[in-house]
């Protein structure tokens, strides 16, 4: 990535790491308008209950709530309307085939600004069992104990 690239974190998605396993990821553009996109400017963005659907050879995100523009007016869109990714052909055609075979459903991870343009990044994932959340909350405690333990035995010398 060069400097050039300035990318600015809109909205995060880290229940979709708490439940699923993202495999791969993908980032697409989305077809915004213009009230949208002042609305995201401003933050008003929210993923957490989002999920990505293909149809008809078409990619779409779903229960992505936009806050309405304050000063948009007539000009604003429903919060929780039905948006088209921009994602090329042989991707969606890709995603389409591992969500239907292997059963992997499609996430969105995060929202941001990569050059002036708003971007979200879509995770291929799939769904962890209980005893895995279990197992990755105790590896982050373990993980954590132990840099507080380096932490503490760095003060000490």
């Amino acid at each position: 990535m060069s400097a050039r690239e300035a990318i600015k974190l809109v909205a995060n998605n880290k229940k979709a790491y708490h439940d699923y396993f993202i495999e791969e990821k993908y980032e697409a553009g989305i077809e915004l308008f213009g009230t949208e996109v002042k609305s995201i400017r401003q933050g008003k963005c929210s993923i957490k209950e989002a999920y990505v659907t293909i149809d008809h050879g078409e990619a779409f995100v779903e229960g992505m709530n936009i806050s309405p523009y304050e000063k948009g007016n007539i000009f604003n869109r429903e919060p929780l309307r039905k948006r088209r990714l921009l994602l090329h052909k042989r991707e969606i055609m890709k995603l389409a085939g591992q969500v239907q075979a292997k059963g992997y459903t499609l996430m969105p991870l995060q929202v941001y600004f990569k050059n002036g343009r708003v971007k979200i990044e879509v995770g291929l994932a799939r769904g962890k069992k209980l005893y895995d959340k279990r197992d990755d909350l105790k590896k982050k405690a373990m993980k954590r104990e132990t840099e507080r333990d380096f932490r503490n035995s760095q003060i000490k010398m």
